[in-house]
């Protein structure tokens, strides 16, 4: 990975209304640290700043510091932003090493069209936008993407799943999901119901079966037992005939 050439000023005062009149002049108060060196307040010039960060890197590109006359390979670890407008007010410029293994948030770009989902008329989620990397400076990749074209109703693309570049580990529980493929809020109403439907349905059925059972049974109880009745009493009259006789 390249990096962007950044001149920065040292020398400057530290304070809150020294840093306001540095951002009132175009100028981003910063500092620089890392590998023994001791903090050394610099500004950048806001719009050189802006330029060296949205190159395709983004937040992570390497940035070669020129400071009074020495040039410090350097990432951006910390930018602080204005609250309500969103402007960067204070930068943490951390000196790296192109051998050394940095960790890295890197953004998860979502590609393909999920399209057995949509005929389904489902939704595809993206539950997680970015991954925190392990890699050098060099290897840390601009962006990680997220094939979901064959997605369908109820898979789920987890961190485990992701293709990693050479060189790149990440610490994120591979279960951590990614991206989801799910029924929509009306599919998934529709399908309650259905089901709430069917319930009933069979609930129902099984109730009717027990009504029409239990007088048939009754009725063939009673049946069966007039015949013993006769039979009993028709023995009982022959015997005592039979006796007389």
């Amino acid at each position: 990975m390249p990096e962007v050439t950044l001149p920065a000023e040292i020398g400057r005062t530290t304070g809150s209304r020294a840093a306001g009149r540095l951002r009132s002049g175009g100028l981003i108060p910063g500092i620089v640290y890392g590998h023994g060196m001791d903090p050394l307040p610099v500004a950048v010039e806001g719009r050189a700043l802006r330029a060296a960060l949205t190159t395709e890197a983004g937040l992570n590109a390497l940035l070669s510091l020129q400071v009074g006359g020495t040039s410090h390979l350097t990432m951006a670890r910390e930018i602080q932003r204005h609250p309500v407008r969103g402007t960067v007010m204070h930068v943490d410029f951390q000196i790296v090493r192109r051998d050394e293994v940095l960790s890295a948030d890197v953004r998860i770009t979502v590609v393909g069209e999920a399209e057995e989902v949509h005929r389904s008329d489902g939704l595809v989620e993206q539950q997680l936008y970015s991954l925190t990397v392990n890699a050098t400076p060099d290897r840390i990749p601009h962006n990680i993407e997220v094939d979901v074209s064959a997605l369908t109703i109820g898979d789920t693309i987890r961190v485990s799943d992701l293709r990693l570049p050479d060189g790149v580990t990440t610490d994120v529980d591979p279960e951590e999901p990614v991206v989801v493929a799910q029924a929509s809020a009306l599919a998934a109403e529709a399908e309650a119901l259905e089901a709430e439907a069917a319930e009933a349905a069979a609930e129902e059925a099984a109730a009717a079966g027990e009504a029409e059972g239990v007088p048939a049974e009754g009725a063939a109880a009673e049946g069966g037992a007039a015949p013993e009745e006769a039979g009993g009493a028709g023995g009982a009259g022959g015997g005592s005939e039979g006796g007389e006789g």
